[in-house]
């Protein structure tokens, strides 16, 4: 395994420190090398400032006032498709409204994938678009399960809003927490929607305050639910004082009325915390409030516009999707509260200009800049969805990939609703659109050739799992055809063959995604295939420092390998060095190892990580420093000093006290309080340690960090201890040392591995 896919993609948007890695640079630097892209920058846009003065039209203000790009991210299970499915209904985009896990076995619009439908869970996330009085709406519905959160992460990358949908019973649950941390990294405002109001045991007010315990964020409710559980009737709107009402088969028939009295005191409650919370975020009502004034109805709702686009406030709404309750008003807040493009900051790295970070202009009369977030394969070929942050882009024009300076003609411009399209003729800077037959990956940069910028790449969290794969019929060649496509789709997928065993290793999220992939290769490829064991992905690191002084020397008869270096290993915090978990410093003065040699010493160091030298897995969080050396006038060659470096990192290493490291996985365990004692016991028995543990009226969630090693066929485990009624999420966490007894084992398991291959 490569070293490169080891290092976590790091981007967001002001970042600019995404295409600061010198093998992109260095691709970047070649594609402007080229005679194409050499006569475009005689062509070149001339300032930044010259093209911000030129004024956007009416017309095209108006359509980014009137245009909203959201997406809906929850936990697994918190009601995401359901809700999105009314907003379809209530926007007119669908005719009827289809359920999830529904009797009729049609599924929701957007889990139109047939794993999607079996198993009732959302796998890809899936884009659509509608409109809502007046205003234009791209939605995309997210996965709410870990192994796929490179969709979610995709996803926020390229919206300007969200929408966080959280269980009126659950609430703040582990995926929750990891989808607050993906709308921090990209700066994302948010919308909370409580769901599932009608379920059994709902308390919209323990949820509000586990978003301001738990996520960080002030939150205030703008409505009261009137009645609750198999009661939930409607709700209360606290700006506008009135009860409002779901009639008609499927809540489309809005009836407001007078709150009822019985609430009057709870609703009155409600708008002075609401008023309290925003004093704290916002200065207009800050000072409203020190004086003694009541802010008015507009100013509240300026003041909340104001707050949640900054991020420092969230609007709480609630409803019930299942029952057809509160779905429009949410559709209301989401054009009151959430921005349009022209409110968000997005920046570009101007690439002729030493990266220089410039922002972006979202209007249609600039410089066309679009950025590549999602792949797909569909019957037409390679789908590509752009996120089109600036200028315009139209059937039949050319566009320039940024990266390696071809160019590319926009043959068929389509939006996408769920998996069909509508063809379009060109669409304006905000909006959301995808192309046919383009050759390119996910995060890529396309141009109209008169600016040479990139946008900034997404995080792309590293694999925790792998599996070997081997197909039943060697000699189809739709394996690798199927593994190719699904690595350009997905990239936390990775593959690639192992040196020894020649076998096929293919890494991801988790056990559910690697088997959803084995699974859509059956289905889509007839390509039957054998699973091995699941591999964790363990490292192995250094603990203390370790001196080296290492001559390799090598005569053959003619010139020989002579180089010598000299210094020390030492053990760096991979968490605080989490972009680059590795470091090589050169300390050589006097010319001892001469400037030519000092890049083949570093491939040695790099050489030396990516295989360790205890179970074979890479080595992650050590530093090499470079003393000294010495060289030899005939014999000494780059080769010479790469194998010095790597012979004595390798000793080094073995004198450093090594560790094996291993995943640590956060599991989040939810079941009826009666059988806490059964999880919290199979928890320990796998080693687990208790973080905490929460009864929330007759349920109970157990939180724990547990070895990824410890927690496979933890499901069927978990089933048999809470008679089918429990359910446990995880995410990575971080990696930790193994038990010595542990580290023994697998070293011995190891050797013996290896001597088998011999």
């Amino acid at each position: 395994m490569s070293v490169h896919m080891l290092m976590p993609r790091i981007g967001g948007r002001a970042t600019a420190t995404a295409l600061r890695v010198p093998a992109l640079r260095s691709a970047l630097g070649q594609s402007r090398s080229t005679p194409l892209m050499a006569a475009l920058m005689s062509k070149r846009w001339e300032s930044t400032a010259a093209a911000a003065s030129v004024q956007p039209t009416a017309e095209d203000v108006n359509r980014l006032n009137k245009l909203r790009n959201i997406g809906i991210s929850a936990h697994i299970d918190s009601g995401k498709t359901t809700v999105t499915e009314r907003i379809l209904y209530y926007t007119g985009r669908i005719k009827e409204i289809h359920e999830v896990r529904g009797k009729d076995n049609v599924g929701a619009t957007m889990d139109w994938m047939d794993l999607e439908r079996e198993k009732g869970i959302t796998i890809q996330s899936a884009a659509t678009y509608a409109e809502w009085g007046g205003t234009n709406l791209n939605i995309i519905d997210t996965p709410g399960h870990v192994d796929f959160t490179i969709e979610v992460e995709r996803a926020l990358r390229v919206l300007d809003g969200a929408v966080l949908v959280l269980c009126s019973v659950s609430g703040v649950q582990s995926q929750t927490i990891t989808v607050d941390r993906q709308m921090r990294r990209y700066n994302v405002p948010r919308i909370s929607f409580i769901n599932k109001m009608d379920r059994a045991g709902a308390n919209p007010s323990r949820i509000i305050d586990q978003i301001r315990n738990k996520l960080k964020i002030p939150a205030a409710a703008l409505q009261v639910p009137i009645g609750s559980e198999d009661a939930f009737e409607g709700l209360v709107d606290v700006l506008t004082n009135k009860a409002v009402y779901y009639r008609g088969s499927r809540g489309e028939d809005i009836v407001y009325g007078e709150v009822p009295a019985h609430m009057v005191e709870t609703v009155n409650a409600a708008r002075e915390e609401l008023i309290a919370t925003l004093a704290e975020v916002d200065d207009e009502i800050g000072e409203l409030f020190i004086e003694e004034k009541v802010p008015n109805e507009q100013q509240i709702r300026a003041a909340i516009r104001r707050a949640t686009i900054a991020r420092k406030f969230t609007p709480v709404l609630m409803g019930s999707a299942i029952k057809d309750k509160g779905v429009q008003s949410l559709l209301d807040a989401v054009i009151s509260y959430l921005p349009n493009p022209t409110e968000i900051t997005n920046t570009m790295l101007d690439i002729d200009n030493g990266e220089k970070v410039i922002e972006v202009i979202p209007h249609s009369n600039q410089p066309f800049v679009g950025l590549a977030f999602k792949l797909e394969e569909g019957k037409y070929g390679q789908l590509t969805y752009i996120r089109v942050y600036q200028g315009r882009l139209e059937k039949g024009q050319f566009a320039y990939h940024v990266k390696t300076g071809k160019k590319i003609k926009i043959a068929r411009l389509v939006r996408m609703h769920s998996n069909s399209m509508e063809d379009v003729d060109s669409v304006g800077a905000g909006e959301i659109c995808a192309l046919f037959g383009i050759d390119c990956a996910s995060g890529d940069t396309f141009t109209d050739g008169t600016v040479n910028c990139s946008m900034s790449t997404m995080f792309v969290p590293e694999s925790v799992i792998s599996l070997s794969l081997t197909p039943k019929d060697k000699n189809s060649p739709n394996f690798s055809k199927a593994l190719n496509r699904f690595q350009r789709e997905d990239p936390t997928f990775r593959v690639h063959v192992d040196a020894e065993s020649k076998q096929t290793i293919i890494s991801g999220m988790g056990e559910l995604h690697l088997d959803i992939y084995v699974e859509r290769m059956r289905r889509e490829y007839n390509v039957d295939c054998i699973t091995g064991k699941p591999q964790v992905a363990f490292r192995e690191t250094a603990t203390s420092k370790s001196k080296f002084a290492y001559t390799h020397k090598k005569q053959t008869g003619g010139s020989g390998q002579y180089g010598r270096v000299v210094g020390y290993i030492e053990p760096i915090d991979s968490a605080q060095h989490a972009e680059l978990p590795y470091e090589f410093v050169n300390n050589v003065v006097g010319g001892n190892i001469p400037t030519q040699f000092l890049p083949a010493c570093e491939k040695g160091y790099m050489d030396g990580l990516k295989e360790g030298f205890m179970v074979g897995h890479p080595i992650v969080g050590v530093r090499m420093v470079l003393e000294d050396g010495q060289a030899h006038m005939v014999d000494s060659s780059e080769l010479a000093f790469r194998l010095a470096t790597f012979n004595a990192f390798r000793e080094a290493f073995k004198a450093s006290s090594p560790r094996i490291l291993e995943p640590v996985m956060l599991v989040e365990v939810s079941a009826p309080v009666e059988f806490q004692g059964n999880v919290l016991g199979s928890l320990n028995k796998r080693k687990g340690m208790i973080v905490d543990t929460e009864t929330q009226e007759d349920y109970c969630v157990v939180t724990s960090e547990v070895p990824l090693n410890n927690m496979f066929g933890y499901s069927t485990e978990l089933r048999s201890a809470t008679q089918g009624k429990g359910e446990f999420s995880m995410e990575y966490k971080r990696h930790s040392p193994v038990m010595h007894s542990v580290q023994e084992e697998l070293i011995k398991e190891h050797q013996a591995k290896l001597s088998e291959k011999k």
